[in-house]
């Protein structure tokens, strides 16, 4: 460790027992002193957003024990996309006393304030989307960062690239709530531009290759997918297929541009996770009540994946008028 202040301890677990046995293993919590603190992590599922997220929290929970000269202990665990998984994680931390949890993702945010309903111990989620429609606004004990997306601005892009435009594909998740709102943005955005669109959905890996397959053979110009962490996970699987039709996919996050989708407009995820963190910790020593519901980090950041933009014939500086762009690679993790 780098400093005593600090207890750094993380826990991948992949079934509930080990992650149950692990949480339970936990420090012995504030042990009776006001500077130390123990926090629990739960991201809803594992990949590369959630892992950007919950590395910058720890990370900036680090840096808050050093400046404050506290001691705070956490544990990262992801619940697997499985609910029944993420409300074991959340009533072990609640009986075992945390100070706060961070669940990162809409489902998991729902659990944890569920777990948390009785102790009101606070809950500061991380990436919600649409708060409200995930019910997570108006309660006393649970704040948060959104990352809502601005659904115009990318299919603004999609334009930009291709103006004659005649057919979008919106590849998303049922399970996930974030992409309610966006998809319906999504739709009335495409119906006032007179272009068409067709939906496919998927809730594992292999439906979201099959729905990725069937908008290839639907003969659709490009494909919109809001933060919708389903998809998310499957887009390794699925980005060669998409550059080699000759379809460029535009997303919610930079994370799924890093993992091969074309481009997007949005948060940058380690920023969010800063913040959440910084948020947490003032919920612990001040509480939520003179918190807002919901803070809404600043987006308007444009990534493009230079890698499926040469696969896709596209210039990335095509959006050079709708902002800063900013060019990565594939990093197949």
């Amino acid at each position: 460790m780098k400093n005593n202040q600090i207890i750094r301890r993380f826990a991948a677990c992949a079934v509930a027992g080990t992650m149950l046995l692990s949480l339970c293993a936990c420090g012995a919590g504030k042990d009776g002193k006001d500077d130390t603190y123990k926090v629990a992590v739960v991201k809803q599922m594992d990949h590369a957003s959630l892992d950007e997220i919950a590395k910058a929290i720890t990370t900036q929970l680090d840096s808050i024990a050093q400046e404050k000269n506290v001691t705070i202990e956490y544990e990262v665990y992801s619940g697997q996309n499985d609910q029944s998984v993420l409300k074991q994680l959340g009533d072990q931390a609640i009986v075992d006393g945390v100070d706060a949890i961070i669940p990162i993702a809409s489902t998991a945010a729902q659990v944890m304030a569920l777990c948390a309903q009785d102790t009101q111990t606070p809950v500061v989620y991380a990436a919600v989307s649409d708060p409200k429609t995930a019910e997570l606004t108006g309660l006393d004990y649970v704040t948060g960062t959104s990352d809502a997306l601005e659904t115009s601005v990318i299919l603004d892009m999609m334009l930009t690239q291709n103006p004659d435009m005649k057919k979008v594909g919106l590849l998303y998740s049922l399970s996930e709530p974030n992409s309610a709102t966006p998809i319906q943005e999504a739709k009335e955005y495409l119906d006032s531009k007179g272009i068409s669109y067709v939906e496919q959905t998927g809730n594992t890996n292999d439906e979201v290759i099959a729905a990725a397959s069937a908008l290839v053979a639907g003969g659709v110009d490009a494909i919109f997918t809001p933060t919708d962490n389903v998809i998310m996970s499957a887009e390794l699987a699925i980005y060669e297929q998409l550059a080699q039709a000759g379809i460029p996919h535009y997303t919610g996050a930079d994370s799924f541009v890093r993992n091969g989708a074309f481009a997007t407009c949005g948060v940058n995820y380690t920023d969010l996770g800063t913040r959440t963190a910084d948020l947490a910790y003032q919920a612990i020593t001040e509480g939520v009540d003179s918190m807002e519901d919901v803070y809404y980090m600043d987006g308007g950041l444009i990534t493009v994946n230079t890698e499926t933009a040469k696969a896709l014939g596209i210039d990335p500086q095509v959006f050079g008028q709708l902002g800063e762009v900013v060019e990565v690679t594939t990093t197949k993790e």
